[in-house]
Order: C-alpha cells, then structure tokens, then sequence
C-alpha cells in the first residue's frame, strides 16, 4: 500500500466522456458553498477580476481530456481584451510546453507556448539552485522531464548520480523502480516531480508519481522531496515568470489537496471552479476554504453564453 506522501485524490472519482453532465450551481448555492453571502460573494468576484495575475490549473478547469470545457474560451478572450497575465500551471511532468500549446490549438485556443509551466520545469530549476554548475540524474520519466533536465545543465547517470528524479510516464516496471532504490540507498537524493498518487484515465485510474516514489520512501527510509503543486515553490516560479505580486495574483484550480493548497500556501488567492473533480460533498472534507468557489472560468469574464461540448 503506497502511503507515505502520496495523495490518493481520484480513486472514486468519475470519468467523463461528455460534458452535459457538468453540475451547475445557482448564486445562492456558490455563495453557500463559498461560505459568503451575497455581498461578500459579489466583492470577492470583483476583487478576483481586478487582479493582474492569473495563474490556471487545466485538466478540470481548461479541458477535460480532449473536451474544452465551457467558458474558457470566453475566459481566455478576457484575458487577452484585458491586458491580463496569465500561465498555465500543470502538475504533469510528460508534456513539453510546445506540446501544451499544441494540445489547446487541437481545441481552437491559440496559446503561446511560454504561457505554460510544468512540474517537470519547476523540478529542473529547484535541482539548478541546488546544483548551479549542474550536475547527473537519474530520470524514471517521460522526454519533457529529461528535456527540462539538459536545458537546467543536467546529465543522465544511471551508476552514480546525485539526484533520483521520478515523473509521470507509462513505462514505468519493475527494473527501473528497482534501481531507482538502489542508487537512493547509495546516497542519491530523491525528487519527485509531484505528490499526485494517481490519475484519471479512460478506463478508471492509473498509478502516478507520487504512488512510486512512495514505493521508493518505504523501501529505503529516505525522504523524497516534491517540486509540483501543492509545493509553493512551484506557485512562487509561476507568480516569478508572472512578473506581478501575490497580492495581485490568483489561482484557479479545481482540486483542494493541489490547486488551493498551493493557492494558501503561497498566499496567493484560490479560486475553485467546479469544473472538475471537487463536488459539494468531497469539499467539505477539508478544514481550508478558497477564496471563492465558481461554476468555471468563465464567470471570471462575466456574464456569458457558454456552449457545452458533446
């Protein structure tokens, strides 16, 4: 059982493959949701549009696999008439930016690739302030981890290299976790590039990062450090690229244990869109709260129509 520092966060939840069956919540219930009332709700929405900074989760809150999910084009169309900042912060490791960018062009948004971070970038940059002259890993992951790797000035080394860094990928056995164990019981140190134990799929859900890192921690006793959300060093990278300050940046997600997490503990408001995995019963389970809770992005914009794709 894969229990130290993973987060099982999608065991029960559903997977979908339309979206007309998105929940949508009245003002009063958002507000009862939100804990507001409806002043403090209409205040807060304001206070939320004001901002310069806008730093957004995607899988919930952008698409859901390759369905672009209401309002977020209207949302992005806001961003752009505005003058806004804005990146795309995704715990994914696998993916390039270049290959983010592409993914939203497939789904008629044309985004720039430096608009997206990943936690494979932020890992690359944490092991560059530990390593400034660069250094050797050992990379259980998909190309976009080793790509950010080389860029950072790092090398590959499977006998003696200081760090052991685990991502996301679907090639995953048996060996490479074995060796994995190996060389953090030599004296490498253990990265993982997020603590996310699984994920969705087409077919349920499939073992991620964090579940095998864990299985790396209970099998040597050492400890893994987390680059990815909820780590507010990903959130302090993102607002850094932003250029803007945290009072004047926010973070819309859909989850509570990454998305608002990160948000609160990077002082950086937290917006919940229920877009996604949170639903009124799994919110409660938390003794945090956002700073607001929305339908999805596009309330952001203000008033709208939202066409919901099959």
């Amino acid at each position: 059982m894969f229990a130290l520092g993973a987060k099982n966060t999608t065991a029960n939840l559903p997977m979908r493959k339309s979206l007309s069956d998105l929940p949508h919540f009245s003002l009063s219930e958002l507000c009862a949701l939100s804990d507001l009332s409806e002043d403090e709700y209409s205040e807060r929405l304001k206070a939320i549009q004001a901002k310069q900074g806008f730093i957004c989760d995607m899988d919930g809150v952008i698409y859901h696999g390759s369905l672009l999910l209401p309002g977020v084009k209207r949302f992005i169309d806001w961003l752009t008439k505005e003058k806004k900042k804005f990146i795309f912060l995704t715990n994914n490791s696998a993916p390039t930016p270049k290959e983010l960018s592409r993914k939203l062009n497939r789904l008629g948004l044309s985004i720039p690739e430096e608009h997206f971070y990943t936690s494979a970038l932020a890992t690359a940059r944490f092991l560059k302030s530990q390593k400034p002259q660069g250094g050797t890993c050992y990379v259980v992951g998909e190309p976009g981890l080793t790509y950010a790797l080389y860029e950072a000035g790092f090398e590959m080394n499977e006998v003696d290299p200081h760090f052991v860094v685990i991502g996301e990928g679907n090639s995953h056995n048996f060996e490479k976790i074995t060796k994995a164990v190996n060389l953090v019981n030599r004296g490498s140190r253990l990265i993982g590039t997020n603590p996310d134990a699984n994920g969705p799929t087409e077919n349920g859900i499939a073992p991620a990062t964090g579940a095998f890192v864990s299985a790396i921690e209970c099998a040597t006793g050492k400890k893994a450090f987390y680059c990815g959300k909820p780590s507010a060093l990903m959130m302090r990278y993102a607002q850094e690229l932003l250029g803007t300050h945290k009072a004047d940046t926010c973070m819309i997600g859909d989850r509570m244990d990454t998305d608002i997490l990160a948000g609160t503990w990077a002082q950086i408001d937290p917006v919940l869109v229920m877009s996604g995995v949170t639903n009124p019963t799994n919110l409660t389970e938390h003794a945090y709260r956002p700073f607001i809770i929305l339908n999805n992005v596009g309330e952001i914009a203000g008033p709208g129509t939202d066409e919901v794709a099959e």
